[in-house]
């Protein structure tokens, strides 16, 4: 396991005195790399809050270029990146935040033909999509390379967030058919209040790094539904359906 230098042991000091992560899992977040699918709402407070924890490797996949109707929630950019494509934005800001992370950018849109390249070079996928059939594409991407994904939504004033996959726990395909996850609709189609992405995004954050350090109390088997119009979590239980698993 790599050792940590001076630099990262002042920087992650804050963690590595927790009992909960130590020397030992600060060490693990180093050497993990992680891929977001999204740098979006969800996917830059995620970005933010992985760099900040010390994840060694996270790449960065998203297609899009920054629109004006995006800066209201999404965070990492501002006026000047109209235009841009926000994978190398986000790249640039978060290099800004820590030199001590490889960033890997994908400018490319994840579909059934690239699904298997992407997601093998990655120990751990963060789903911060914000379309079903992308959840459908990650879940069972990962279920056929034998990965665990962090999964997040979010909606007007309400969000949902769970860990798939995860040391034989259920898959997105059993919330989906258990009736615990409904069609989305996109925050273009209905709003949404702009804090509500980063309070889901790193909840969605938090439960990839506690599922990173191995730990039981994630977010698998539950659905955590999250209503910030009346701040009221609530968590829903998940089974497993064994007929998701066959691939």
């Amino acid at each position: 396991m790599a050792d940590l230098d001076k630099q990262e042991l002042r920087r992650f000091h804050r963690h590595i005195i927790l009992p909960e992560i130590g020397l030992k899992g600060q060490k693990k977040l180093k050497e993990s790399s992680v891929l977001v699918v999204g740098a979006g709402g969800l996917g830059a407070p995620v970005l933010q809050y992985l760099t900040a924890a010390g994840i060694g490797t996270i790449g960065i996949m998203d297609d899009d270029k920054v629109e004006e109707i995006n800066l209201q929630r999404q965070v990492l950019y501002g006026g000047r990146d109209l235009g841009k494509h926000k994978a190398i934005i986000a790249k640039t800001r978060l290099e800004r935040m820590s030199s001590l992370v490889n960033f890997q950018i994908f400018n490319i849109r994840l579909k059934p033909e690239n699904a298997v390249e992407f997601i093998s070079k990655f120990e751990y996928i963060v789903d911060a999509s914000d379309n079903l059939e992308t959840h459908f594409l990650i879940n069972d991407t990962c279920i056929r390379e034998k990965k665990f994904m962090a999964y997040a939504a979010a909606s007007g004033f309400n969000g949902m967030v769970s860990i798939f996959n995860y040391k034989n726990g259920p898959s997105f395909r059993c919330a989906y058919d258990g009736g615990k996850i409904l069609q989305e609709e996109r925050p273009g189609e209905k709003g949404m209040l702009g804090v509500l992405s980063g309070i889901v995004g790193a909840i969605e954050a938090c439960e990839l790094i506690k599922a990173v350090l191995g730990r039981k109390d994630v977010l698998s088997g539950q659905l955590l539904k999250i209503d910030i119009l009346k701040m009221e979590f609530q968590k829903e239980k998940i089974e497993r359906i064994e007929s998701n698993f066959r691939t």
